[in-house]
């Protein structure tokens, strides 16, 4: 196994315009088996919220939640950086909150980072976790926890604005941050105008790197499918005919046969 992903790893790959691959996990059997795929980044995203919990959204997740599903990721990952996803409120009411929040997925749950999402208007908080040596991602454009404000899960064109975000969270101390449903030549202009790495999601292929969500990748969510996704295996299908043969052998006494006894 290679060694361990570090800040300087992802910001060498920028250099070296090696692509830098990024998928969530929420559990230590996948996060094992992601790990042990090559991947970079492993995100716990909140967006358990919605495919572990089945809400509509990824407002409800606490802290808690987040530092119980990032601790046994955690367990499973010996080369990725694994990076926690703070969830609503965690840093938004105040800075020394955000600070203990950041500092919570470290002590406790073993992230070597975390994300929070928003751009020039979090750079004081970004700063503030960076100051305590805590490295933190930045994500803009579209932000699923200001759904509301955004008016659903819209995809983002202020050109302008999303560039200066981009270059504000970069001052502020972000080693990366995520790009999330930004045209395909914006998200481009972003990547060419920061040193930090780019994480795109529904950004297109200029970013300097991708992330999906594991769920979506591997065909297991059988709802809503983003037009960004593409799902490498229909795992949905296949987990389904495998239930399916066991009810029926259990039903018809097939199972357990005598190799199946002590």
């Amino acid at each position: 196994m290679p060694n361990p992903v570090t800040v300087n790893t992802l910001y060498q790959m920028k250099q070296n315009r090696e692509k830098i691959v990024a998928i969530t996990a929420y559990d230590y059997m996948f996060a094992k088996l992601i790990d042990e795929s090559g991947v970079h980044i492993i995100l716990v995203g909140d967006s358990l919220g919605n495919v572990i919990q089945g809400g509509a959204n990824t407002l409800a997740v606490t802290m808690d939640e987040m530092i119980y599903h990032t601790r046994i990721v955690s367990r499973g990952v010996r080369h990725g950086m694994v990076i926690g996803d703070m969830p609503f409120m965690s840093y938004q009411a105040s800075i020394k909150t955000a600070m203990i929040n950041a500092g919570r997925f470290v002590k406790e749950a073993g992230a070597s980072a975390v994300k929070l999402e928003g751009g020039a208007s979090v750079c004081h908080i970004i700063q503030a976790i960076s100051d305590i040596g805590i490295p933190v991602q930045a994500h803009i454009g579209l932000t699923p926890q200001s759904i509301h404000k955004m008016g659903g899960y819209k995809v983002q064109r202020d050109e302008k604005r999303l560039i200066e975000d981009a270059i504000e969270v970069e001052k502020a101390g972000a080693f990366s941050v995520v790009l999330e449903g930004i045209p395909s030549d914006i998200a481009d202009k972003i990547t060419r105008s920061i040193h930090i790495p780019t994480i795109g999601i529904g950004a297109g292929p200029c970013c300097d790197g991708q992330i999906l969500v594991m769920h979506d990748l591997l065909g297991l969510n059988t709802g809503y499918l983003p037009k960004f996704v593409k799902q490498y295996e229909q795992f949905s299908d296949r987990a389904k005919q495998a239930f399916k043969n066991y009810f029926e052998e259990v039903q018809q006494g097939k199972f357990p046969s005598n190799e199946h006894c002590y």
